[in-house]
């Protein structure tokens, strides 16, 4: 899936819902982190990727910086004061007020007053030194280590300085190339605690409401840098980050220590969700690969999806009823907690981002097209 970054103005998301390249201004990277996003009356109709609720509010984000938000069900959309451009591919609410966006050029948002204005916590360029100088610190206490070891003793260590150089090398690239890699996901737990995933392995994190992001990346063993597409917390509290290549990485403790699982698929996962019930989750993907566990992550079983349409986001209506939305307007549901699932698909035949239910079978819909409001075919409860 490396071919979807081949440019950092077209989505990891939008390449995968086979929209192609999204139209931007070609203007340079650090210009999208400087330059306001515009308002426009087409925003509602342009590319969007993700929704979420800011108490009865719901918040939309997307393609050149664009959030809106709708106080009526998404009969109505306004325009956010965005501080910056780029595309924007993910949001989350801890609350009614406090909500983060994150996207390309590593940006993070953050909005105290329900997605209505918003400020810059965090971009690419920030990443980029930090990992330099962790790299730096970590490289400079191998070599010291190393000069205290006995000659016999040394060649485990020697390599990992080399891998190690190697790494630094990179992150000096990285940073003369610039706010490049774009930012996947965003998860809070709380209005302090929050973490982000993205391209080449990203993972920070927060205990202080973004005020500050510390590099995670190093505490998950992803030697191949895969792409980390999304993160979830289950009930039970496990996290799970999800990726590239089947990656599927697990931590018990909100992400201070991470495990790679064994995974039941070698292609790339674009989502993972919980079902509300204790250690489920479902994990998504490349041509409608679904599988599920009941055991947080120690054993997973494949799901028929009834597709083999890309699968990108999962939601519930709070009622047992979960959906997972995709490519090709594909819309799944299922009744028993994610066991089965049958489809349903939009007559457009639009791909679908993200989905939000605003009533037990009614549902907002982003992707390519923008805003779609829509009660699904079948869909009666």
């Amino acid at each position: 899936m490396n071919n979807l970054f081949s440019k950092f103005r077209v989505s990891v998301i939008a390449g995968a819902l086979g929209l192609g390249v999204v139209s931007t201004p070609l203007i340079a990277v650090e210009d999208v982190l400087k330059t306001a996003s515009v308002n426009s009356v087409m925003a509602k109709d342009n590319l969007l990727l993700d929704l979420a609720k800011a108490g009865q509010r719901i918040v939309a984000v997307g393609s050149r910086g664009h959030i809106l938000f709708s106080d009526d069900k998404g009969e109505s959309w306004q325009q956010a004061n965005v501080p910056v451009s780029t595309l924007l591919t993910a949001v989350s609410f801890v609350d009614r007020w406090n909500g983060w966006a994150v996207g390309h050029s590593g940006v993070i948002l953050h909005t105290a007053d329900a997605g209505e204005n918003w400020q810059v916590q965090f971009d690419g360029d920030q990443a980029n030194k930090m990992i330099i100088t962790q790299s730096e610190q970590k490289l400079a206490k191998m070599q010291a280590e190393l000069e205290t070891l006995p000659e016999d003793e040394q060649e485990d260590l020697v390599y990992e300085i080399e891998e190690a150089d190697f790494a630094l090398e990179d992150a000096r690239f990285d940073a003369e190339v610039g706010a490049s890699k774009p930012l996947l996901d965003v998860l809070f737990s709380n209005k302090e605690e929050g973490f982000v995933v993205g391209a080449y392995g990203y993972i920070f994190k927060t205990i202080d409401g973004g005020k500050s992001w510390a590099n995670y990346g190093s505490r998950v063993e992803n030697p191949d840098r895969f792409h980390l597409n999304a993160i979830a917390q289950i009930e039970g509290g496990t996290l799970f980050a999800v990726g590239e290549a089947g990656v599927i990485f697990r931590s018990t403790d909100f992400g201070e220590t991470w495990e790679g699982l064994e995974s039941p698929y070698s292609g790339s996962f674009f989502g993972v969700s919980g079902t509300g019930d204790k250690n489920v989750a479902l994990v998504f993907g490349l041509r409608g690969n679904l599988f599920r566990t009941e055991d947080a992550g120690d054993t997973w079983s494949p799901v028929d999806s009834g597709t083999e349409s890309t699968l990108m986001s999962a939601n519930g209506n709070g009622k047992g009823f979960i959906s997972i939305v995709g490519n090709s307007g594909s819309m799944l549901f299922s009744r028993d907690n994610g066991r089965t699932f049958s489809e349903s698909i939009r007559d457009d035949r639009l791909g679908n981002a993200s989905g939000i239910y605003v009533a037990p079978t009614e549902m907002i819909l982003v992707g390519e097209g923008g805003i779609n409001h829509t009660t699904p075919a079948g869909l009666d409860l």
